[in-house]
């Protein structure tokens, strides 16, 4: 089985999380060792929270989850791309489909190029 190299990271790698039909990535997070266990035992995403320092279960509470349907690992063994299918169309807190809604141009002004899928504010109490 492979083997991670979270101690290289402190204990944290990046997890990307990208969408397995578009190629759209949704998101970057962090996983333990614990919770990449998880994501292993039941091919659903699952995070550490580092805010709250906890595991996090992707769509534990916004009903957006996140079915994993490939893993890859990068050469280092220090990073992972995990290929989901977004279940509830947004991956990001904000309610947008991915947490890169934003552009940026070369002057740094900033712009949205999503719609938002849904307000947070309702989901999240």
């Amino acid at each position: 089985m492979l083997e991670l190299d979270f101690n290289k990271t402190g204990g944290l790698i990046p997890a990307i999380a990208q969408d397995h039909e578009t190629g759209d990535v949704l998101m970057l997070a962090y996983m333990n060792e614990h919770a990449w266990k998880e994501t292993l035992e039941s091919g659903m995403a699952t995070y550490y929270s580092r805010s709250r320092q906890t595991l996090w279960k992707k769509g534990e509470t916004s009903g957006n989850r996140q079915v994993v349907k490939e893993i890859r690992v990068d050469c280092d063994n220090d990073t992972v791309l995990l290929k989901v299918e977004q279940i509830g169309g947004a991956a990001c807190h904000l309610g947008y489909k991915s947490c890169f809604f934003r552009k940026t141009d070369k002057n740094g002004d900033t712009v949205i190029v999503e719609q938002k899928i849904f307000d947070p504010e309702k989901v999240y109490k």
